[in-house]
């Protein structure tokens, strides 16, 4: 009862930003447990990155060249799913862009000169092109009757940035650092526009949740994750496999009566 409760055996899923670090991780979850996964990402990996990154006993991959800020490209993308299977089950946007804790310093410097080309660029890939996915491949699947979209957010979606996170950059560079905005703000619209879709498809068969994430290690400087890891509770960042448990959670029939909701997996952060 309980596998049936968890399954994802034969369905079809779309994840954005799939050839990512988390993208590559849902897609390899998914895939082992007999889903059918399409990656939507800016470009196809070659055959031999296939092999060697995204093997998988009894998965079912396929790759698709999508831009997530263009309506076309992914109607175009979700044609392609249409005609290999069929409309999708569920959808992951996943896809994002954010700065980094090495990010030029025109992007890092105070709020009042923060480049609006910046803020334009985070603001199109995480909200516009999570608007767009929806739009057309929850469209499609309102149309079907069923569904689950999960929209990814970041615990700088519910709380400001801690930026003394970041002070030792300053101190090591002798140039003022700050988290940008836009990520935050980007994250924060991701989960009203969650909530938007939970009521307006919820009589269609169509849930639509947030999954809220805390920091993934992904060889970040010593002093980052130190600084970073000591405003976490549980005193680590996550591995990139530990939100595949809330994935498979969201996208199978154990979550049949959540819409709306903001599942938050981050190690304890928001509690403090």
């Amino acid at each position: 009862m309980t596998d049936e409760l968890f399954a994802v055996k034969d369905k079809i899923v779309v994840v954005t930003g799939g050839l990512g670090q988390l993208g590559r991780q849902y897609t390899l979850a998914l895939a082992g447990r007999g889903a059918r996964v399409a990656v939507f990402d800016l470009s196809r990996p070659d055959e031999r990155t296939i092999a060697d990154r995204f093997s998988v006993e009894g998965g079912d991959i396929a790759f698709y060249v999508v831009d997530i800020t263009s309506h076309d490209s992914i109607q175009h993308g979700l044609d392609a799913v249409k005609e290999k299977w069929e409309v999708p089950h569920a959808l992951i946007n996943n896809a994002a862009l954010d700065s980094p804790p090495d990010a030029p310093a025109e992007e890092t410097g105070p709020f009042e000169t923060y480049p609006e080309g910046s803020w334009d660029a985070v603001l199109d890939v995480n909200l516009k092109g999570t608007f767009l996915c929806c739009q057309v491949i929850g469209g499609a699947m309102a149309q079907a009757g069923r569904g689950s979209i999960i929209n990814i957010s970041s615990v700088y979606g519910t709380h400001s940035p801690n930026q003394t996170i970041y002070n030792y950059r300053a101190q090591r560079t002798g140039i003022p650092f700050f988290k940008p905005v836009a990520y935050s703000a980007s994250k924060s619209g991701v989960m009203n526009l969650t909530r938007y879709l939970a009521t307006y498809w919820a009589r269609q068969g169509v849930r639509v949740n947030t999954l809220t994430l805390a920091g993934v290690f992904n060889y970040q400087d010593d002093e980052f994750v130190s600084n970073y890891t000591r405003l976490v509770p549980m005193g680590r960042m996550a591995n990139e496999d530990e939100y595949n448990g809330a994935i498979i959670f969201l996208a199978s029939e154990a979550s049949s009566f959540m819409t709306g909701a903001n599942l938050v997996v981050d190690g304890g952060w928001t509690a403090w």
